[in-house]
């Protein structure tokens, strides 16, 4: 169970830098618009919050989930 959790944090990490340097490096967004640095702080804030939330579902997963404890039988 651990190890899915690892790799799903593993997962989402790197989802996180690839995101935030595709916005770092963009010139123009999905809409058309030019990037300006006012434009381009708003979507990073905007991808902090929602990174936020699934860093908070990832720590309540990691607090409430089961831990494999080994039982010794001597």
């Amino acid at each position: 169970m651990m190890k899915l959790w690892w790799i799903t944090s593993l997962f989402w990490l790197v989802l996180f830098a690839a995101t935030a340097i595709f916005i770092g490096v963009r010139k123009i967004d999905g809409s058309g618009l030019e990037q300006t640095s006012e434009l381009r702080m708003v979507a990073f804030i905007v991808l902090g919050v929602v990174f936020t939330f699934i860093l908070l579902f990832q720590l309540l997963f990691l607090y409430f989930a089961p831990k494999n404890k080994i039982v010794s039988t001597q």
